[in-house]
């Protein structure tokens, strides 16, 4: 039997074994670059995917290449980074050893941070324009030094270490150093415990671009505020370019000298906000497809909708909700969701959605009375909008139906069954009417106290 052959014989037998959602995310994706006497080789898109693979179903792979192909056969996997295998020379990589990472030693900078991956919304628009500004030309841009701000997780590092990966791939000659505010201190103290302190300062004063993150721990480390002070003055003095990130506005940070200050705020300054709920679907959609993940649109927009702290949240719920489908064996569906969502935030986070509170909202959206909702007119408006929540009730709710007539006048539960039948059937003819009976479905059950 040729490679193909033996290798759709092996998802033959792994296709029954796996979830179909985990089976499409995980293996229809994969193809066969070889297969010799002792081993075949899998073609994988990317660092992640093969460390998942390898991690959690190399024994069921290859019990299931054994079974295909009668053989003991080893695997070895080859990161294919984009449409022409030949194009990117892969390496092969045994079982067990991890491919290269994006990590630049000699620039210190990490290769996925870039512009073209990073997601752009209304409360991070502004800093990336800025962000790209300072970079063609470099040292002739007026944001001197740029200044961006903001809480954790929402793209500073991002933002700075694209502007070192801009500049270097399109000035290779550039100058650029990349550092943390710890990384500096701690290599600070080194050079004074190697009487190498001018060694240290020529080093960081001998740059294009000084890119420096997480400002704000420079706090009350007296000596390092100096020897960043007299770097900085001799920098911005020859026109280098400095972008620095930090927690908060320069104005509040606590235990920085005021000169110090003062030179931060002389330059651009600018906060990112947290994401909006579009921006943070796009997030999540962005993270799915880089790792080839299908994952329905429903449940990655109840995640958004849930995790509104910051993008690194975000990104660990989903992959999270990834593993909880892989090593249960289960679908990924709105329902998992909601278990990962309630284990991140805890149980009390998650609303408890109460019929007094759909009566409360459906009354808001027709614009009508809750008495009157809840009670015994007749017009055409409002038994319309009380069927919708009746059905609402239903489905929202652990209520019975006995229940749920009795919070609308004491109806009883053939009333409510022929309100449910109703809004199904307007439900099937009317789009208009579905997408907004989805809004309220979503806005009730997706909301976080």
């Amino acid at each position: 039997m040729n490679s193909a052959g033996v290798w759709q014989e092996c998802l033959s037998i792994i296709r029954n074994r796996v979830p179909s959602q985990t089976f499409l995310t995980w293996f229809e994706p994969l193809k066969v670059a070889s297969l010799g006497e002792s081993d075949l080789v899998l073609q994988v898109p990317s660092q992640f995917y093969y460390e998942w693979l390898d991690s959690h179903y190399r024994p069921m792979i290859l019990d299931s290449l054994k079974q295909a192909s009668g053989r003991d056969l080893k695997v070895r996997y080859s990161v294919v980074l984009g449409e022409d295998p030949g194009a990117n020379a892969p390496a092969m990589l045994p079982s067990g050893n991890r491919p290269e990472n994006t990590y630049s030693k000699a620039t210190q900078l990490n290769k996925r941070y870039t512009f073209e991956n990073f997601i752009e919304g209304a409360g991070n628009q502004f800093a990336k324009a800025a962000a790209l500004s300072v970079c063609d030309p470099i040292g002739k841009s007026a944001f001197n030094p740029l200044v961006i701000y903001s809480g954790v997780g929402l793209g500073k590092t991002h933002l700075l270490q694209a502007v070192g990966n801009h500049v270097f791939a399109e000035q290779p000659g550039a100058r650029i150093i990349y550092t943390t505010s710890e990384k500096f201190t701690l290599d600070f103290i080194i050079s004074i415990q190697k009487n190498k302190t001018t060694t240290f300062s020529n080093h960081f004063r001998s740059v294009d671009i000084l890119l420096v993150d997480d400002i704000q721990f420079f706090q009350k480390k007296e000596q390092t505020q100096e020897q960043f002070f007299h770097t900085f003055n001799d920098l911005f003095m020859r026109g280098k370019q400095i972008i620095l990130t930090m927690d908060k506005p320069p104005s509040e940070l606590l235990g920085l000298e005021e000169r110090l200050i003062s030179r931060f705020q002389s330059g651009l300054i600018v906060d990112i906000q947290s994401p909006d709920l579009e921006t943070r679907i796009a997030i999540l959609m962005r993270k799915a497809e880089a790792d080839h993940l299908d994952i329905p649109y429903e449940t990655t927009e109840y995640i958004a909708r849930c995790i509104k702290s910051n993008v690194r949240d975000l990104e660990g719920a989903l992959i999270r909700l990834l593993a909880y489908s892989s090593l249960r064996k289960q679908e990924i569906t709105l329902e998992l969701a909601r278990t990962v969502v309630m284990e991140i935030l805890g149980r009390k986070s998650v609303k408890r959605v109460s019929i007094d509170e759909i009566i409360r909202t459906i009354s808001h959206e027709f614009n009508i009375r809750e008495t009157t909702l809840a009670g015994k007119g007749r017009t055409r408006d409002v038994a319309r909008a009380r069927q919708l929540a009746m059905y609402l009730a239903r489905e929202l709710t652990e209520a019975s139906l006995v229940s749920i007539g009795l919070h609308f006048a004491g109806r009883d539960h053939s009333t409510v069954i022929h309100a449910c039948k109703r809004i199904e059937d307007r439900i099937a003819n009317d789009a208009a009417f579905q997408s907004r009976v989805e809004f309220l479905r979503k806005e009730l059950s997706n909301a976080i106290f």
